[in-house]
């Protein structure tokens, strides 16, 4: 076994972030000891109103290496290795010490939100705090009666990081994604990025096991944040070494430092695959459409399935005119974030499992013997001839069915939009190309798959 390190809670709005953090604890933890593994980058639940952005906790497994090294990051000039599996450091207090050192000089303690935590502990935290973190809310005190004995546990503040740090040393990959990540030099921290636009198409052509680099949509670079931290950008992907060669075709600022990262992002982890729709949860809703949709101020779309108001929000942009042609009697499924006030879900992914017909009439019953059109005579009472009086049922008038211009299927928002943890409709479609025998289902309909054995999930 080794020691794992997590940390959360180090950054926030103002600045800082908890991935850069971790490029520190490699610099200052490498001097000793081997990093075994790759980084993880592990988000949690989205829905958590204390959240800084994107919920992401760290966790770095450190030990003695052994096995044949492979190059994961570059830092203060020199390559950062990590080994397939290693033996425990005997030292685990000294190595607490050295994360101490590192959180105290980086996190962000003036922030009043900010409460930092970090765990060194002997073996992963059990495994039901990473499900419960992603998919609910975890509390502090049963984090701290689930790691009793288990290592270190140090929070500062309130020690709401203690959380997140422990929940990322409990995720086992049941699927994973990659990310390697670019960080700028310190004096440009806070400043504009600048990244060549035509340089990340041509990467995102040039490497198609990366997802939402860019939104073709809406044309825009979707690989660099907009927030003062020390991200460059990050590339996501499938395939670990198509990384660090995509990276080399991002042209304009150079990056200072990069690191690669084994992460949880775009799996649909914290889509919980059956449950109560209750706040601060994300859910998969199947029904029918019951009600018409609706516009808000704001360019806001709403809609009811079965009895939840499900709403598409304006940033989710040509997303909503999907949802503006669904009609009552649409069977769909829905993914989404349940907010408390007002009660709705918030629309991550839609599934059209069959459509309504649409019928438009096109014209009231004629009248033979006049020659004139009938006129109604009200809502479901038919229809009467004003020269004769003769009367039509509603069946007699003329109607035609329209196209609804949609099909069965899943949408998903444009690029800019999307979660970090939502699982890309490309990714769903890769893995049902390279496994013709799965069942093409996203991940949160699984079922919880037990997936393979990972090279480094012994550890």
């Amino acid at each position: 076994m080794v020691l794992w390190v997590g940390v959360d809670d180090t950054d926030s709005l103002a600045g800082m972030c908890t991935t850069f953090l971790a490029t520190e604890l490699v610099r200052v933890l490498a001097r000793d000891y081997d990093l075994i593994g790759y980084p993880r980058l592990v988000r949690l639940n989205p829905n958590i109103p204390w959240k800084t952005r994107g919920n992401g906790a760290i966790c770095l497994r450190i030990g003695h290496g052994r096995g044949a090294p492979r190059v994961v990051g570059h830092v203060d000039e020199r390559e950062i290795v990590s080994y397939p599996r290693g033996v425990s450091v005997a030292n685990s207090r000294q190595v607490a010490d050295r994360v101490a050192a590192v959180v105290r000089r980086w996190a962000r303690f003036e922030d009043p939100t900010t409460h930092p935590g970090f765990v060194v502990l002997r073996k992963p935290a059990p495994q039901r705090l990473y499900w419960k973190g992603v998919r609910a809310v975890l509390g502090k005190g049963e984090v701290l009666r689930a790691t009793t004995g288990l290592g270190v546990v140090q929070g500062y503040k309130q020690g709401r990081g203690v959380i997140g740090a422990s929940a990322a040393t409990a995720w086992r990959p049941r699927e994973r994604t990659y990310e390697i990540l670019t960080f700028r030099h310190p004096l440009r921290w806070g400043t504009p990025r600048g990244i060549e636009r035509e340089s990340v198409i041509s990467m995102n052509g040039r490497f198609p096991s990366t997802f939402n680099n860019y939104d073709f949509e809406n044309q825009r670079v979707t690989i660099a944040p907009h927030s003062p931290c020390p991200v460059l950008f990050g590339i996501r992907g499938d395939r670990p070494e198509d990384l660090e060669p995509a990276m080399k075709l991002i042209r304009g600022e150079r990056p200072a430092s990069w690191l690669l990262f084994e992460t949880n992002q775009g799996t649909d982890d914290h889509v919980r695959p059956h449950g109560p729709v209750e706040r601060w949860a994300t859910v998969r809703l199947r029904g029918p459409v019951t009600e018409a949709p609706r516009d808000l101020l704001g360019g806001h779309v709403v809609v009811r399935v079965r009895g939840f108001d499900v709403t598409a929000y304006e940033p989710s942009k040509q997303f909503r005119a999907v949802v503006r042609r669904l009609i009552p009697g649409d069977q769909v499924e829905v993914v989404g974030a349940v907010r408390d006030r007002p009660r709705t879900v918030n629309l991550e992914k839609l599934r059209i499992l069959s459509l309504a017909r649409r019928l438009r009439k096109v014209a009231n019953p004629l009248c033979t013997p006049c020659g004139k059109r009938s006129k109604s005579c009200g809502r479901d009472a038919g229809y009467r001839c004003v020269r004769c009086g003769q009367r039509f049922p509603e069946s007699a008038a003329s109607i035609v069915e329209v196209d609804s211009g949609l099909n069965p299927g899943w949408y998903e928002p444009p690029v800019g939009s999307r979660r970090h943890l939502s699982k890309p409709l490309g990714r769903l479609i890769r893995a049902i190309e390279s496994d013709s025998s799965g069942p093409g289902l996203l991940d949160a309909q699984s079922g919880d798959p037990v997936a393979p054995l990972h090279i480094f999930d012994h550890l």
